[in-house]
């Protein structure tokens, strides 16, 4: 009898370990989550190193949500490492789940078609096909894939531009500003409007009240001449011109040549001042990068 209790107690602790190792299996088996930023690309070095500085700056933060694994950068043209390289990855390496958060400064083509088409999440073979053309690699990953909303520049935006405004502004009651962004052909009502807002913005804050913007990318292909008349007509009114370029990160081709090349058209432009800097870096838009990603972190885990 008294073996048969000790066979009991021995089958017992076995069924015990067991279940145990089934909820082990279970914790193992729990959801591993990357996270993703994703900016355009570019040739310039420069351009390159402030974009993967927001990384190394969210980084140790997001990194305390023990929810997360890995925080990597891609570009989604030009250079690498590229989304589909930093997807298989990811697939590579087990994950269940990745949150790409992308790095740009307002509505477009690349953030509404292009990213969700690179990473499987759209399948119109003519957006796959222009991808291809511009030599861009398209991979359907097999992790869970969530895109975040674009970063909320509209109030981040406002204050960089002021902030950077301030610094080159002595006499705003006789100063004007000349904002020089990238522009989008498809979203130009949605970048005039943002445009606008800034103008308003600096008007508000600094009383700078004659300001206007030009385009310096492919809607104005790349030509320096539009920002030179945009600075000649505010000439016109003030006697000094701030010029403000409403670019991400600093990049040669565009704070050097375009915007360097349209200042040295000029006629006066020893009135023109100017800074040849970025958006980056911003501890606010690092801010919104670790609150975004803690966001849907959370929505994950409660799928």
């Amino acid at each position: 009898m008294k073996h048969f209790f000790i066979t009991i107690i021995v089958v017992l602790s076995l069924m015990s370990c067991n279940k145990n190792k089934k909820n082990n299996d279970v914790n193992t088996t729990a959801k591993k989550i990357g996270v993703l930023l994703v900016s355009h690309g570019s040739r310039s070095v420069e351009w390159r190193t402030m974009l993967l500085a927001v990384e190394d700056s969210v980084k140790n933060e997001i990194m305390k949500n023990k929810s997360i694994t890995q925080i990597k950068s891609a570009f989604m043209e030009y250079t690498e490492p590229s989304i589909a390289t930093r997807m298989k990855e990811f697939d590579n390496e087990g994950f269940t789940d990745i949150i790409i958060v992308p790095l740009f400064l307002t509505v477009s083509g690349h953030a509404f078609d292009d990213i969700p088409t690179i990473v499987g999440l759209k399948n119109s073979q003519s957006d796959i096909e222009k991808l291809r053309a511009e030599r861009i690699d398209v991979y359907k990953a097999k992790a869970n894939i969530l895109i975040t909303p674009l970063l909320d520049f509209t109030e981040i935006l406002k204050k960089n531009i002021v902030t950077r405004t301030k610094m080159l502004s002595n006499d705003p009651s006789n100063e004007s500003c000349v904002f020089v962004a990238y522009g989008d052909l498809d979203y130009n009502k949605e970048w005039t409007a943002l445009m606008n807002k800034l103008i308003n913005e600096v008007n508000n804050q600094i009383g700078i009240n004659k300001s206007s913007f030009a385009w310096c990318g492919h809607i104005a292909h790349y030509d320096p001449k539009y920002t030179t008349d945009a600075i000649n007509d505010n000439l016109k009114e003030k006697n000094k011109v701030i010029v403000i370029p409403v670019l991400v990160a600093y990049d040669e081709m565009f704070q050097g040549r375009i915007i360097g090349d349209a200042i040295a058209k000029v006629k006066n432009k020893e009135n023109v001042i100017y800074k040849p800097d970025a958006i980056l870096p911003d501890n606010n838009i690092d801010k919104w990068v670790i609150d975004i990603v803690n966001q849907y972190t959370d929505k994950i885990a409660k799928n």
